[in-house]
């Protein structure tokens, strides 16, 4: 990713996006996950062609009000944080910032690799998530 190209990204991300925890599966820890809002599906695109992700129709239940509109979900550990290295410093809303930071700096130490977690580790990812929450 070029370094225009992260702080466009990073703009987008201010203004129609987020940068959250989501669990993906009921029974297992929240996860980083990137989104994006949009009813221009070919910005999605393109955000898509450097970052990796999906892109979903979201209902319409007002064709003759709305566009229809579609979002961009980046979930892959490896796509959120490439993303996430390239365009935390051009990050301007201050939540998404320390989100982001937040993300970088501590999930993989509260994250075992194979995924088991002890009484230890689950209490540290349980204050990873509600620390998060909190910023």
């Amino acid at each position: 990713m070029k370094e225009w190209e992260a702080a466009y990204i990073a703009g987008i991300i201010d203004g129609e996006g987020s940068i959250t925890l989501t669990r993906i599966h009921r029974n297992e820890y929240r996860r980083p996950c990137i989104s994006i809002s949009s009813t221009d599906k070919e910005l999605l695109s393109y955000i898509q062609s450097i970052t990796g992700g999906n892109i979903v129709n979201k209902k319409n239940y007002s064709p003759e009000k709305h566009k229809d509109s579609f979002v961009l979900t980046i979930k892959k550990k490896k796509d959120v944080f490439n993303t996430l290295e390239h365009i935390v410093h051009f990050l301007r809303v201050p939540q998404k910032r320390k989100r982001a930071a937040w993300i970088l700096n501590k999930y993989d130490s509260v994250t075992p690799r194979n995924g088991k977690y002890n009484e230890t580790s689950i209490r540290r990812k349980i204050e990873f998530e509600d620390y998060f929450f909190s910023i």
